[in-house]
């Protein structure tokens, strides 16, 4: 089912948001005996702290910790807690909260209502939301839709979500919204000249494709490129056994532009989308490509593979070229890219790269507005010279492993003549159970994304 608010029909249960400094006003407020009650379970209002009001036949209501001012600015989401904590059934707030609180608390909870349950045979009941007065429920539901489907084809496992399956996923997302979709697969990769997706992906006997959607006939030109490695053992340069376990996640860039696409086209904005997904999947066999094989791009720069594992770039190369074609007013590329952007930044904040300033800016105000908290990273000139190898115009994986995620995007920057250029170099898992977030996949970037364009394409 997709994430839907409750019906506002007399029927649901109430839930008082209470913070630490209004508890005692609170308190003072109620009957003695819900008084006494939660002074003997010990309720403090801390946040995201959860009591249930007894009464005949099971709770009547509930309350939940709003915390203390320091509490909410360093936790997002933390009343989405309540919606996995509480009895099934609906409820509503119960508090006169900001509107920027009250729609992060709505959201955190269809958020929170996310299980990925395609393996398991118990699927358990869950409590429901009433939209708060004066949310755009309409809008929320969409946002968590689209959340809901990146973190799909991010859990599903490799042997169900290879480059075929993400092109199912794909089309059906087309067909769902009136979009058009095309696909290139296997050798035709050579025939309509994306070279670099053909020798990333051939060692597979999954073929590998570029898929291709548009939507929309009028208004700006939105293209977004999302990297779909459905697998990366590594290639010739494979990974280790604890590296690769996570690898089911390398097409996380392909399922948060395919999120974010839903979101745009659930929400009908007035703009001409596209959307590039190279699928490929990264394996080892005699026709694998090897370390210090040089590359011939669809843009005709010559890349010397020194490590067979930076396949991602190369890949989102090409794609980024065709991309470019399209002449976009603004052209986005969203990848699991490297593990330097985890060490500089951690799981939890998106690092983005741009040149314009306006539009950093913009979506960096966005994403604090939405819960979606991403962080500009600098296109650092001086390290150009990084990736230049000398033999070949560049080098997919330069030594020393310094800057790594820097010069990831600058690699990707040569591909991209668009003056309006943005890209994510995002992590796409969650390592540990938080509050609207179970461990697992999860989207970055899209929200912030979704609440800035209007700014940035003046819709």
């Amino acid at each position: 089912m997709p994430p839907r608010f409750a019906p506002a029909d007399g029927t649901s249960r109430p839930l008082h948001v209470v913070s630490a400094e209004g508890l005692p006003g609170w308190l003072a407020a109620r009957p003695q005996a819900v008084r006494d009650w939660l002074t003997g379970c010990g309720f403090a209002a801390g946040l995201g702290e959860l009591a249930l009001l007894p009464g005949e036949g099971g709770p009547v209501a509930a309350v939940v910790g709003h915390g203390t001012a320091r509490a909410r600015a360093r936790t997002r989401f933390a009343l989405a807690r309540a919606a996995t904590a509480l009895p099934a059934g609906n409820w509503h707030l119960e508090a006169d909260l900001p509107p920027q609180d009250r729609d992060e608390a709505a959201l955190g909870w269809l958020l929170a209502q996310y299980r990925f349950d395609r393996y398991a045979s118990a699927k358990p009941a869950t409590a429901h939301l009433v939209a708060p007065p004066g949310c755009d429920a309409a809008r929320l539901e969409a946002i968590a839709a689209g959340e809901w489907l990146t973190r799909d084809l991010v859990n599903t496992p490799a042997n169900d979500m290879g480059p075929a399956d993400l092109e199912a996923a794909f089309r059906a997302l087309a067909a769902r919204f009136g979009a058009t979709a095309t696909v290139v697969a296997g050798d035709d990769l050579l025939a309509q000249n994306l070279p670099m997706i053909h020798a990333v992906g051939r060692a597979s006997d999954r073929a590998p494709r570029l898929l291709d959607m548009t939507w929309g006939t009028a208004g700006p030109k939105l293209t977004l490129v999302g990297k779909g490695v459905c697998f990366d053992t590594g290639g010739l340069d494979l990974k280790g056994a604890a590296n690769m376990l996570l690898m089911k996640k390398d097409m996380g860039g392909a399922a948060t532009v395919m999120g974010l696409a839903q979101m745009i086209m659930a929400l009908d904005l007035p703009l001409r989308l596209r959307v590039i997904v190279p699928a490929v999947e990264n394996a080892v066999s005699g026709r694998a490509m090897r370390p210090r094989d040089i590359l011939t791009s669809r843009k005709g720069l010559t890349v010397e593979v020194n490590d067979t594992d930076a396949e991602g770039r190369l890949i989102l190369a090409d794609a980024l070229t065709l991309a470019g074609e399209g002449t976009p007013d603004l052209l986005i590329s969203m990848a699991t890219l490297t593990g330097a952007a985890r060490v500089a930044l951690g799981p939890d904040l998106a690092p983005f790269y741009c040149d314009d300033e306006v539009l950093a800016v913009a979506l960096q105000a966005a994403g604090t507005e939405v819960c979606d908290p991403v962080w500009r990273l600098p296109f650092w000139a001086p390290y150009e010279a990084m990736i230049e190898p000398g033999i070949a115009d560049l080098d997919n994986a330069p030594s020393g492993g310094m800057a790594g995620s820097i010069t990831a995007a600058l690699f990707l920057r040569r591909f991209v003549d668009t003056p309006r250029y943005l890209h994510f170099d995002i992590y796409a898992h969650q390592p540990t159970e938080a509050p609207a977030r179970p461990k697992g996949g999860v989207g970055q970037g899209a929200r912030a994304i979704l609440q800035a364009l209007p700014q940035i394409l003046a819709l």
